[in-house]
C-alpha cells in the first residue's frame, strides 16, 4: 500500500478546503470541509476505491447553478493536481 495525501483549497463552492487519499491510482478516502454535509458524504462513498482517471472522466466539468465549478468538480481539478504531483516526483 503506497497512501499519498493532498490538501487542496477550493475555489467557487461552498466546500472550502479537500482531504484527498489515493492508494496508487485509486481514491483510499476523501474528506470536505465546509459544503453540503450530506452530498458530500454521498460523494465521499461513490469515489472510495474508485480509480482516479475515473473519477476525473466523470466529475470534471460539473457546474453547481450559475457556478462555472462545483464540488465533485473541485474534487476532479484536486485529483489532476495530485497526479501531477505524482508524476513529478516519479520523474525524479
Amino acid at each position: 500500500m503506497t497512501l499519498r495525501s493532498i490538501q487542496y483549497k477550493t475555489s467557487g463552492t461552498c466546500c472550502a478546503l479537500m482531504n484527498v487519499v489515493v492508494d496508487d491510482d485509486k481514491i483510499y478516502d476523501v474528506e470536505f470541509i465546509g459544503g453540503c454535509n450530506g452530498n458530500l458524504k454521498g460523494i465521499k462513498e461513490l469515489v472510495k476505491g474508485m480509480k482516479i482517471d475515473d473519477v476525473i472522466d466523470k466529475l470534471q466539468g460539473i457546474t453547481c447553478g450559475a457556478k462555472s465549478t462545483s464540488c465533485p468538480d473541485q474534487l476532479s481539478q484536486c485529483l489532476i493536481q495530485l497526479k501531477n504531483q505524482m508524476q513529478t516526483q516519479a520523474v525524479k
